[in-house]
């Protein structure tokens, strides 16, 4: 108890010396924005006053240059908050923070919505002046597009992300064997999915799955004869696929169903097909302009870091996205798609409860050199690549340059991959000691949680990790290969996965894992997670080193509960304290007939009544190996599994095993 009142009072303290520091009569600084402002005001009232030449700015820059007048005195001595008042902000450059816009800890700079206002800053354009023709489509001249001055990948329509012109309407063409690993790839088509024209017209888009990954390339090249077709660029090695599945996409032609769009470069006339009630005139109908809103850039060469800069209660709507000119080909996880919010040099940076949506690139990105982010309680939907990046996929040497140190948490991301399916909800790459914490993620073609970027045992700055308390479901939607709900790469000391709750998750081919630690992953801990109802397995290991998966429970994947791919030398896992409970399919998968693995003290039940093998040894044969020596089959008793409530009755047999309930109430956003 006095020890309590010892750290209180060093708490209050430690507040009031902060509250001084920061302050020197009002508690902040405010600036304010307001669409009937004018940027040759103060911008220090909250209204304007025509009369008396007095009130808000017009433009979140202009506020930002007050901003930056305040800081250069060197008289920071109250924290500054730029408040815009209610209305959508059209940006024609993105809004650049440097050192110059630079808070401090105890006073840090604020751009956030007036409380109870509703704010957008925004990198599309509202276009109008619709003719309505036949079949129900709409044109209307875009100006520029014509001259090469603009083009756009997006179209929106009331809110609604809109289907570019593609062909076929629903599903896919597909491949007739393998895609050629040539300087120029090429393929046979079927039938006459290829129009030899396409390739004398510029910007039509083949668009192509394979495995975990996807391209866009554009037609080079159409060989009737052979019916081989020739894309624009080279095919990534690592992604193959037989008779994969493709479209065609921006070609005139399929502007053949209601909902889709079709921009004519040369004549810059937009056509539209309605959906059935519409009239454009009577809509907000947005075209994208910007390809980024936000980015923070400092000079970590130089130790100059942007820094205490928050974002609070805004949305964040409508870009664009591009690829080169000769196309463009995923390795995995749309890992070269930049951020909307985009970071270099950044510390103490704080987005917070802001609304990130329609998009075509990933939503946040923190590259090099990024340390105390804060991501928190945002939501990120309609979103062309993925939600949160975090790191880069080199290792740097230089201290300043390396990313670490960043939170990302309470955040509900859904419904992204809508161009670049094989992104992620949130992505670390080569970063350590980053937390990925209640989040609601749900809704991708690709992984849910991807942490890592290293195949094999080199060592890398990808440790100490926390993935806890996160809500993932209805990822992969029989989309993509080679995924799961929780994905990991290469060697992590003190990383740990626990308290999450992963379901419904589905590949297209193989894949569809709960929990998926991937090659060289190592000494990472897996706990207290609940994960069911995936395709190919609650758990799998491809290869690593020493990992601990321990009291979680895994339920009713469709093809094998347990999966173990390669076999080596040292132990792959230990897996303890874990129920299996399921219907359908074997227990354990792939390779197993080495004894370099340590199961024990687990509980597995199967519910169909079917007998119990492990591989290919019975129960007892099993145990003779060394393996399950003090785990039982039998039903742990769930409370109403058919309702996915696998808390346990007071009788479970599994509480003699050591196995701890896991509560799934503080799952997710709080």
């Amino acid at each position: 108890m006095k020890y309590y009142a010892q750290s209180l009072q060093l708490a209050i303290l430690f507040s009031l010396s902060i509250l001084l520091s920061c302050s020197g009569g009002d508690s902040e600084l405010a600036i304010y924005v307001a669409k009937d402002g004018n940027d040759d005001w103060l911008g220090d009232k909250k209204t304007s006053n025509a009369m008396a030449y007095e009130g808000p700015v017009l433009s979140i820059q202009r506020a930002q240059e007050l901003v930056r007048e305040r800081i250069e005195t060197g008289d920071l001595t109250k924290p500054i908050t730029v408040y815009i008042r209610e209305g959508n902000y059209s940006l024609s450059t993105p809004l650049i923070f440097t050192i110059k816009d630079s808070g401090s800890s105890e006073c840090p700079v604020t751009y956030r919505s007036f409380p109870g206002e509703k704010v957008s800053i925004s990198g599309g354009q509202e276009i109008n002046g619709w003719t309505q023709g036949e079949n129900n489509i709409w044109t209307t001249p875009v100006p520029g597009v014509s001259g090469g001055k603009r083009f756009f990948r997006q179209f929106f329509v009331d809110g609604e992300r809109r289907q570019r012109a593609r062909t076929p309407n629903e599903g896919f063409f597909t491949v007739d064997g393998p895609i050629s690993q040539d300087d120029n790839a090429s393929f046979k088509y079927r039938e006459q999915d290829i129009n030899p024209d396409w390739a004398k017209r510029s910007g039509i888009e083949l668009v192509a799955l394979q495995a975990w990954a996807d391209f866009r390339m554009y037609i080079e090249r159409v060989d009737t004869d052979t019916k081989t077709v020739t894309l624009s660029r080279k095919c990534k090695p690592s992604n193959r696929e037989n008779n994969a599945r493709y479209w065609i996409e921006n070609v005139s032609e399929g502007l053949d169903s209601p909902g889709e769009w079709y921009l004519d470069s040369k004549s810059g006339l937009l056509s539209y097909m309605a959906m059935p009630g519409e009239n454009p005139n009577e809509l907000e109908t947005v075209m994208p302009y910007l390809t980024q809103l936000v980015l923070f850039e400092g000079n970590p060469e130089r130790s100059e870091f942007v820094q205490n800069v928050h974002l609070k209660d805004i949305t964040f709507q409508y870009s664009d996205w591009t690829i080169p000119a000769d196309g463009y080909a995923d390795t995995q996880a749309a890992n070269e798609i930049p951020g909307v919010i985009f970071g270099e040099g950044a510390k103490s940076i704080v987005i917070e409860n802001c609304v990130i949506s329609h998009h075509g690139n990933y939503a946040l990105e923190f590259s090099r050199a990024c340390s105390d982010i804060q991501i928190l309680g945002n939501e990120i939907f309609d979103i062309g690549a993925g939600g949160v990046k975090i790191g880069e996929k080199v290792t740097r040497e230089d201290p300043n340059e390396k990313t670490y140190g960043n939170t990302i948490a309470d955040n509900h991301i859904h419904h992204i991959g809508e161009v670049y399916s094989p992104a992620c909800g949130v992505i670390i790459f080569r970063s350590g000691q980053n937390t990925i914490a209640h989040n609601h993620i749900h809704d991708t073609y690709y992984t849910g949680i991807s942490n890592g970027w290293s195949w094999g045992y080199a060592e890398t700055d990808t440790k100490e990790n926390i993935i806890e308390y996160n809500h993932v479901h209805h990822i992969g939607r029989g989309l993509l290969s080679d995924m799961g709900g929780n994905y990991n790469l290469g060697v992590q000391p003190g990383t740990i996965i626990r308290n999450n709750y992963f379901h419904d998750i589905d590949s297209h081919g193989y894949g569809g894992w709960g929990i998926y630690t991937d090659e060289g992953s190592t000494e990472i801990l897996i706990e207290n997670n609940i994960v069911h109802d995936t395709k190919s397995g609650g758990f799998h290991q491809h290869y690593g080193r020493d990992n601990i998966i321990r009291n979680n429970i895994f339920v009713n994947a469709r093809l094998g509960q347990i999966i173990r791919t390669r076999m080596e030398e040292h132990l792959s896992f230990t897996f303890e304290k874990n129920i299996v409970y399921w219907s359908e399919g074997p227990l354990l998968g792939s390779n197993w007939s080495d004894d370099k693995y340590a199961l024990d003290n687990n509980c597995y039940f199967n519910t169909a009544g079917s007998e119990i093998t492990f591989k290919d040894w019975s129960f007892e044969e099993w145990k003779a190996r060394g393996q399950d020596t003090h785990s039982i089959i039998a039903d742990p008793l769930f409370v109403d599994p058919a309702a996915n409530d696998y808390s346990l009755k007071a009788d479970s047999p599994v509480f003699d095993l050591g196995f701890k309930p896991i509560d799934l109430s503080a799952v997710g956003p709080r």
